[in-house]
This record gives structure tokens, C-alpha cells and sequence, in this order.
């Protein structure tokens, strides 16, 4: 891995109807960014979609005078709906995730029951593969397979700045749930040591945020916060009782809202549904397809 010491500058974007976090990451010296998850706007009651929360983001671009260079997903993410497509339509751009994103394919066809969908990630314009390194502008990032949340969640380490997605959520919010489709509570423990193995000053930007006890918006800590501070891992210190406790948990919670409806089009690069004969286009919701519905007070974490 690189030992970079390089200071990017990250710009952040919450996005409070579902907690996520966007990200733009620029080097100074070139003025090229990628921008990290993005989001597409979508109201599950009404079935709209709109650009909003994107459209923020090619603002600052524009404000900025910055040139995109890439478009990165760590994940296929199940409570929110990703803009990747939209943004590669106006930047042309290309769009990267994990190259385990095939295994996510192949295990939500079967969900959605989808003939005919590739399951090669060919929606995506580059898979990297742990260790991979690529650059934006003169900053060399790396990238660390990070599973347990998600079959297909990375890391994207930029100089002193890594997106850890959900794997690790702010200090006092713990880490992310294990429980979908794919995920493994004990991939998860082995992912966040890695992580936590960066050097202690490394600025760590999440995924989400849901705001516990009510307090404003974060997104941004340090290793060493990480390490002394998480309510869950300075709970739960060995692999087996962070297991024990993450799996008890994880029974607790509902299936996050958006989860049949993001998936479909996460899985494609965010890609929508064809139209059909009509011109409309549908999404699909499989009945009973996750086998459980948990009643708890939150779906976050």
C-alpha cells in the first residue's frame, strides 16, 4: 500500500431522507476529483425519482473547477438508490466498484428472478481487486477489499483519507449490520482490523449516519477515534464476541425501507428498469423474498 502522506480535500454532501453521505475527493495540485456514492433521489411512497443530491454535486464541480475523473461505488448500497449512472451520463466519467460486485449479481438475480440481466459487472467501467491501486490526479489510491457488510465492499484510501463505507459507522453509532444478503459478521471484524491498521491520523469518512440520540450529522473521524471510542468494538474487543454480538443484533433490526427497491438498480451501476410497451418504467418488489421481517426501533445499525 502506498505510504502517501497526502492531503486531499473532501467535500462532503448528507443527504438526510436516508442518512447517506456523498463524497468529493480532489487533489489540489490538478483539481481532478472522483466523487464517492452518490446518491439518486427516490420517495418509496410516491415512486419518484429526481437528481437533486447529484446535481449538488456537479454544482460544486463546476464552482470548484474541478474535473471528474472517476465515479466510485464501495458498494452496492441497500438503503439508497445509486446516481452513478446519471453522473457518468454528465461527467463521461468512468463508474468503479469492487469486482466481487458478481457475486452480488448473481445472488439478487435469483431474488428478482431477472432473465436475462449480466451478472459479468460489465455495467461498470472498471472492478478493482484488492490491492489495486489507481490514481486521481497526482494522488495514488488504494484499494482494500472490505467485506462483512456487503460481499462486494471496499475501501478507497486516498493519502490521509480512506471511505470505509458502512463498515465502520461514527464512533458513537458502532459498526455496520451484517445481516443481508451476502454478509458476514466475522468478514466484518477481519475488514475493520484492516482498516484500523492505518495509520492513526487517517481521516475515515462513513456511508451513513442516522444521528443518534438526536445530534447533528457526522461523517468524519480518525483511527485512533475509532479505536478508543467505537460503542461497539470497545464493547465487543475479540473477533468471537464481536461476532456474538453483531449476529444478537442484527436479529433485532427491520430490513432497511429501500432494500427491493435500491437493490435492482444498484446492481446495474444504477441503471433503471427499461420502460415498457407503455413507456413507463417498474420496478420489481419479490414477496416474502428475504425470509424475515425483525421489529426493532431503527434499521441503521
Amino acid at each position: 500500500m502506498s505510504e502517501s502522506l497526502s492531503r486531499p480535500e473532501v467535500a462532503a454532501f448528507y443527504e438526510h431522507r436516508t442518512g447517506s453521505t456523498q463524497y468529493i475527493v480532489s487533489d489540489p495540485e490538478s483539481g481532478r476529483c472522483a466523487i464517492v456514492d452518490p446518491v439518486l433521489d427516490y420517495d418509496g411512497s410516491s415512486g419518484t425519482i429526481a437528481t437533486n443530491s447529484a446535481d449538488a454535486l456537479l454544482d460544486h464541480v463546476r464552482e470548484q473547477r474541478l474535473d471528474v475523473e472517476w465515479i466510485l461505488e464501495t458498494h452496492p448500497h441497500a438503503d439508497h438508490l445509486t446516481a452513478a449512472a446519471y453522473l457518468k451520463q454528465r461527467t463521461r466519467a468512468p463508474v468503479a466498484i469492487g469486482e466481487r460486485i458478481v457475486k452480488v449479481q448473481r445472488l439478487w438475480k435469483d431474488i428478482y428472478n431477472t432473465a436475462g440481466f449480466r451478472t459479468d459487472g460489465s455495467q461498470w467501467d472498471r472492478l478493482f481487486v484488492d490491492g489495486d491501486c489507481f490514481q486521481i490526479g497526482s494522488l495514488p489510491v488504494d484499494v482494500i477489499f472490505s467485506p462483512g457488510h456487503t460481499l462486494a465492499s471496499v475501501t478507497y484510501v486516498v493519502g490521509d483519507v480512506a471511505f470505509v463505507h458502512d463498515t465502520l459507522l461514527m464512533p458513537d453509532a458502532g459498526t455496520a449490520r451484517a445481516d443481508f444478503p451476502g454478509g458476514d459478521a466475522r468478514c466484518l471484524w477481519r475488514s475493520i482490523q484492516r482498516i484500523l491498521a492505518l495509520p492513526d491520523g487517517t481521516r475515515l469518512f462513513t456511508g451513513h449516519d442516522y444521528r443518534p440520540g438526536g445530534r447533528p450529522a457526522a461523517w468524519e473521524s480518525t483511527v485512533a477515534q475509532q479505536r478508543a471510542e467505537n460503542a461497539h468494538l470497545t464493547m465487543a474487543t475479540t473477533e468471537e464476541a464481536f461476532v456474538a454480538f453483531r449476529e444478537a443484533r442484527d436479529r433485532t433490526l427491520p430490513m432497511p425501507k429501500l432494500i427491493l427497491h435500491a437493490l435492482q438498480v444498484n446492481i446495474a451501476g444504477g441503471r433503471l428498469p427499461e420502460p415498457e410497451a407503455n413507456g413507463q418504467r417498474y420496478l420489481k418488489i419479490p414477496l416474502n423474498a428475504l425470509n424475515r421481517t425483525a421489529w426493532g426501533e431503527d434499521d441503521d445499525a
